[in-house]
C-alpha cells in the first residue's frame, strides 16, 4: 500500500475535526461517505492499526449523523470481514433495525457474546435479523429460541447453518406441539437427538408423519400406520437413529456381554446425563428391547421408569438419577420425587414383571 493512502486516514482527522466543529449535516454524510469510501477501497491492505484509527473516524461521526447515514453505513461494511470492530459492534447495538439489522444479519466481526448480549436486549426484529446468519452456535441459538417469536423461531430452525444444543431442541419439540409446520422442520433436523425426535413425532398430527415419511420413501412401508404406533414408527424414519445414538447402544451391548454392566454403570451414565446410554442400560437389565424401554422412558408419566427399575432391581438412589436425567431433558414440571420414592417402595417386583409383559405385549400386537 502506498504511503498516500497510508497517511490518508490520519489526514482526516483535520478535516473531521472541523467538520464536526463548523460542519452541516450535509457536510458531515459527505464526510461519512469520503472515508467509508476510501475504507472499502483500501480494506483488504489495512494494518490493525490503521483500521484501528478508521475505527475512530467512523465512532465520531457516528454520533452527529442521523439514522438514514447510519443505516447505510451499516450496509456497506456489513459484508466487510475486516470492517472496524467497535464500529460494527455500535451498529449491531443500534434499536433502529434499519440500522442493526445488515450487521446482525451478516457482519463476521461479531463474537457469539456480542449476539447473545444482542439478542438477550433488543427487538424481535433484531433477532429475526440474527436468525438468518450463515452460521449460528448452539449458545446463540439457545436465546433466538428462548426469546424469539414464532417468526424468529422458524427462520432459526431453518437455517441450515445453525446448531442446537439439547435445550435447545428441548425448548423447539415443546413449542412445536401443535404446530405441524414447526414440527416437521424441527423433526427433519439431522442432530435432534433420537429421545427428543421420538416425543416430537409420538405428539405430532399425522400430516406431519406424512411429512417426515416422505423424506425416506423407501422406508416408509416399514411405518406403521396406526397412531398409538408414532413412536415405533419414529424409529424407523430418517434422522431417528442418529451416530452418536448408535455409538451408545453398542457400548452398552458390549459392557453387557463383557458382565460389566451393573447398577453402578446405569446410574453413571443417568448422572451424566447419558440418556441413550442409560435407555439401553435399563433395557438391557430389565431384559426388555431398547423400543419398549424408550416408550416407557418417554411417556410423561412416571410409572414407566419405576416399572422397568423393580424389575432390574434398582435402589432408589439409581431411580432418582433417572428421574432427575429425565426432568433435565423434558423441560416440563419436575418429578415429584418423594410421591415416586413412596410408589416405589411398595411396588412389588411381582406386580412390576406383570405390568412389564403387558407392555411387551402392546409393542409386538401392530407386528403380529
Amino acid at each position: 500500500m502506498s504511503s498516500k493512502s497510508a497517511t490518508a486516514p490520519a489526514s482526516l482527522l483535520d478535516e473531521l475535526q472541523a467538520t464536526l466543529a463548523h460542519g452541516t449535516v450535509a457536510r458531515r454524510v459527505e464526510t461519512l461517505r469520503r472515508v467509508t469510501d476510501l475504507f472499502i477501497n483500501g480494506s483488504v491492505d489495512y494494518s490493525d492499526d490503521q483500521i484501528g484509527l478508521f475505527d475512530d473516524v467512523f465512532q465520531c461521526l457516528l454520533e452527529h449523523i442521523e439514522s438514514s447515514a447510519r443505516a447505510l453505513l451499516a450496509s456497506r461494511l456489513a459484508p466487510i470481514d475486516t470492517a472496524p470492530p467497535r464500529t460494527i459492534r455500535t451498529l449491531a447495538f443500534d434499536d433502529l433495525i434499519e440500522v442493526a439489522g445488515p450487521v446482525l444479519a451478516q457482519s463476521m466481526r461479531l463474537d457469539d457474546d456480542t449476539l447473545i448480549e444482542t439478542a438477550r436486549s433488543k427487538s424481535q426484529a433484531h433477532l429475526l435479523a440474527i436468525s438468518t446468519r450463515k452460521a449460528l452456535s448452539g449458545a446463540v441459538t439457545d436465546v433466538l429460541v428462548l426469546r424469539g417469536n414464532d417468526e424468529v423461531i422458524q427462520s432459526t430452525v431453518n437455517n441450515p447453518g445453525a446448531e442446537f444444543t439439547e435445550r435447545g431442541f428441548t425448548r423447539l419439540v415443546s413449542r412445536a406441539e401443535g404446530d405441524d409446520n414447526l414440527s416437521t422442520c424441527v423433526g427433519l433436523r439431522p442432530s435432534i437427538p433420537r429421545h427428543l425426535y421420538l416425543r416430537l413425532v409420538a405428539k405430532a398430527s399425522d400430516t406431519v408423519r406424512q411429512r417426515l415419511e416422505a423424506a425416506n420413501p423407501e422406508q416408509a412401508q416399514e411405518i406403521p400406520i396406526a397412531v398409538k404406533e408414532a413412536t415405533r414408527r419414529a424409529r424407523s424414519a430418517p434422522g431417528a437413529v442418529t451416530r452418536d445414538t448408535a455409538i451408545a447402544h453398542a457400548l452398552v451391548k458390549s459392557l453387557y456381554e463383557d458382565g460389566r454392566l451393573d447398577e453402578f454403570q446405569l446410574a453413571a451414565f443417568a448422572e451424566a446425563g447419558k440418556f441413550d446410554e442409560t435407555n439401553a442400560s435399563l433395557a438391557a437389565l430389565a431384559n426388555v428391547t431398547v423400543g419398549v424401554a424408550e416408550n416407557m422412558m418417554i411417556e410423561s408419566r412416571a410409572e414407566g421408569v419405576m416399572i422397568l427399575a423393580k424389575v432390574s432391581g434398582l435402589s432408589w438412589s439409581t431411580v432418582r438419577a433417572i428421574f432427575n436425567l429425565r426432568d433435565d431433558i423434558s423441560g416440563g414440571e419436575p418429578t415429584d420425587l418423594q410421591a415416586c420414592k413412596d410408589t416405589y417402595e411398595r411396588l412389588r417386583p411381582s406386580t412390576a414383571q406383570q405390568v412389564l409383559r403387558f407392555h411387551r405385549m402392546q409393542q409386538s400386537a401392530p407386528a403380529a
